[in-house]
């Protein structure tokens, strides 16, 4: 059961509600991030950038968040980004060697090696050794980057807030949200 009670929709009003509304399915970890009435929108608007308006392929940002996820110990995350990633045309062995903490496994290709190793050093170390920089470069824009470093933190911050709070876990639901944010963001 989640340490802090989840908002009921309902009892909500103004954007917030308007939101809640215009949702397919109510999440728990909306309910959790409506009792930061000030910033739930603006960090939905920012979730839905990431996963709508960015240049890096939808594939490569799913394996980003997963990875995250693993790291981080964000189980919710995981399992509602799971069906995403198959959605968007993830591998199956991808998401079996992210699971497993590889990110090095015959399953990705030399691109998205260099990815995970650069996701790798942002979550764990924050500073990225010059090497895995240099590799990631040599694959990625300089806005493929520094989108993956903005996909990263998002989902390091709602690793934290479904962890912390331990927010209780829902079905999952990933995909239609995502197809409903994408409605959004045409």
């Amino acid at each position: 059961m989640a340490r802090l009670p989840l908002i009921d929709p309902q009892a909500t009003s103004g954007d917030i509600r308007a939101s809640f509304d215009r949702m397919p399915v109510k999440l728990n970890i909306f309910r959790m991030m409506a009792h930061a009435e000030a910033n739930m929108i603006p960090a939905m608007r920012f979730a839905n950038s990431i996963l709508h308006k960015q240049k890096l392929s939808h594939i490569d940002r799913e394996l980003l968040i997963l990875q995250v996820a693993r790291i981080e110990g964000g189980e919710y995350e995981w399992r509602q980004h799971v069906p995403i990633a198959l959605g968007v045309g993830v591998a199956q062995a991808q998401i079996d060697a992210l699971e497993g903490g590889d990110h090095t496994a015959p399953a990705f290709g030399e691109a998205q090696r260099a990815l995970l190793a650069f996701g790798r050093e942002v979550v764990e170390n924050v500073r990225v050794p010059d090497a895995v920089f240099a590799a990631v470069r040599k694959h990625f824009s300089d806005r493929e980057i520094v989108e993956s470093i903005f996909t990263i933190g998002c989902y390091m911050m709602m690793a934290r807030l479904t962890e912390a709070t331990e927010t209780d876990l829902d079905p999952a639901a990933g995909m239609s949200v995502f197809d409903a944010g994408k409605k959004r963001s045409a």
